[in-house]
């Protein structure tokens, strides 16, 4: 969205999968740790989100896809976190669990909005991932989503400053570890 597409095209993929007969979507992101207790590296299972970006269901509904007003309550399928929680103690890899904020970007947070959203919930914030889910959940698919935690959004000593290119790194970094469990929750469903 951040780079100028509307919402329907950020969100018509997942329209398109639907269509194709796909059932699961797994989405995965970058964020900004607002949890005091995340550090960079960290791996948090999306439980819930907050969206601060504009719904991409609004205009006229195409009941091809789901009803006027879809059910968000389970957001992220609740079966799909429990079996990623089951594989990740088998493997001895550590998770968070959390609230996604979903902003629209493209600028890194200052420190008062992370104290904000940290106070009405939010454990990670990032610019994706939110709109997709609802379009998805719109459309009857289940829902499962995690997020590297690369950058601490807590953190301002006089010297910090949020970097794009140590978000990638930090990504990058994670990406195995994230491989491993997608790899293994497709296995189960």
């Amino acid at each position: 969205y951040y780079e100028g597409y509307t919402m329907q095209q950020v969100t018509f993929p997942i329209r398109v999968m639907k269509l194709l007969g796909v059932k699961n979507l797994l989405v995965s992101n970058a964020a900004g740790g607002i949890n005091t207790s995340f550090k960079v590296g960290d791996l948090m299972i999306i439980r819930d989100h907050i969206n601060m970006m504009p719904n991409p269901l609004i205009g006229p509904n195409d009941e091809r896809f789901g009803t006027r007003f879809p059910d968000m309550t389970r957001a992220y399928d609740r079966e799909f976190i429990g079996l990623v929680e089951e594989i990740a103690a088998s493997r001895g890899i550590s998770l968070k669990k959390g609230v996604y904020v979903g902003l629209t970007g493209p600028s890194f947070e200052t420190p008062a909005e992370y104290a904000f959203y940290g106070r009405v919930g939010g454990d990670a914030i990032g610019m994706s991932t939110v709109p997709e889910v609802i379009v998805a959940r719109h459309a009857g698919l289940r829902v499962f989503g995690m997020s590297v935690i690369t950058n601490e959004g807590y953190h301002f000593a006089d010297d910090f400053v949020n970097d794009g290119a140590d978000v990638i790194v930090a990504a990058n970094k994670a990406a195995a570890v994230m491989t491993v469990l997608f790899r293994e929750l497709v296995a189960k469903i």
